[in-house]
């Protein structure tokens, strides 16, 4: 049948069907990925040491920093790949427990994010509610907004999203709660209470550190800028020394690695004029050539994510195996590519706005 002439739900049903033939093909072809457990955790243990020796490495002297912060970060990249799969429950779905310490340990390498118990929560809403005002997890990585000064700095540090917008972020948090219809005014309390504490204790602390490192050194080279330079007490040396090695090891590839994904995934979503719960809508392909060195530091999100809308239950990994024939499909169904316009439209999808 011609495209033109079918509706959106059998054009989003052929997208599955292929993604799905594509998805048994491939593990057909590959039979070790039928041990998706064992691999699931051992991308979490070659990840983890990949991290800490570049760290280890940076620390000996043996790499300079400019190398380990992009080492870490791809590294961490694979871990936040991880963490999505694990919400969807794709590792140790016959063990909570075993998926709950990935997810843990997960965050202890990741500790700029969101915890992954909080999240598990924002992200199946998200997926009902893509691109509408309570998709609270996309609202959070700016995914909505004007591009800007403002937007540029909230796309690497998720507290400046909430602290430079209260007043959006407390609105998408309400339309969040209402949407999830709690029975009981204690239940609706709960809710703001998870959100409010969402990036308690690991994310708190990791920001404190990181602002502080960031407005010491903004203050160090400020005044030697205009001939004012500051001298730090005596004591406080040593402390701004393990900062600094703190910063190259963990923080750096932390926010590089963020800016990097929320950049993709904020501009791959769409928002504000979609249909709930229609894939078409939702997302794009964004596989430009000049993403490349964004996709880089987030395992080629803005190329695969959006098959992930139509077919939930495959990992992130097989999505790159298949996303060949997806992408054939996805563009004959009508799913956009490379809609490089949405930043000036702030990602509506209106062609229009």
């Amino acid at each position: 049948m011609n495209p033109t002439q079918m509706t959106d739900a059998q054009r989003i049903a052929r997208v599955k069907e292929v993604v799905l033939q594509a998805s048994d093909d491939v593990r057909r072809k590959y039979p070790i990925l039928k041990h998706q457990d064992a691999i699931g955790v051992t991308i979490m243990v070659v990840s983890l040491l990949g991290m800490i020796g570049s760290g280890l490495l940076y620390v000996e002297g043996l790499i300079p920093w400019w190398l380990c912060v992009p080492v870490t970060a791809i590294f961490a990249s694979f871990i936040h790949e991880l963490e999505h799969d694990l919400i969807h429950s794709m590792y140790f779905r016959q063990k909570p427990w075993a998926n709950n310490l990935m997810l843990a340990v997960g965050w202890l390498a990741r500790a700029s994010t969101i915890s992954p118990f909080v999240r598990r929560k924002l992200h199946m809403h998200h997926h009902k509610f893509s691109g509408t005002e309570s998709d609270l997890e996309e609202r959070g990585i700016t995914n909505g907004e004007k591009w800007g000064i403002r937007r540029f700095f909230m796309t690497g540090d998720n507290l400046l999203a909430v602290y430079l917008r209260p007043f959006t972020m407390i609105k998408a948090v309400r339309a969040y709660i209402h949407a999830q219809k709690p029975e009981t005014p204690a239940a609706e309390k709960a809710m703001a209470r998870e959100q409010m504490f969402g990036y308690s204790p690991l994310g708190i602390i990791y920001y404190t550190l990181f602002h502080a490192w960031v407005v010491t050194h903004a203050v160090l080279l400020g005044s030697a800028a205009i001939g004012m330079p500051v001298a730090l007490p005596a004591e406080y040396q040593p402390v701004l020394d393990g900062l600094n090695v703190f910063a190259v090891v963990y923080m750096l590839p932390s926010f590089l690695r963020t800016f990097c994904l929320h950049f993709i995934s904020s501009n791959m979503h769409y928002y504000g004029d979609v249909e709930s719960r229609n894939p078409l809508q939702q997302t794009q392909v964004l596989n430009v050539w000049w993403l490349l060195p964004f996709q880089l530091f987030c395992f080629n999100f803005g190329s695969t994510h959006a098959i992930h809308h139509f077919v939930v239950k495959e990992t992130f990994y097989i999505r790159q195996l298949t996303a060949k024939r997806a992408h054939e499909v996805m563009r004959e169904m009508g799913v956009r590519f490379n809609d490089i316009d949405t930043f000036r439209r702030a990602n509506r999808y209106s062609l229009a706005g």
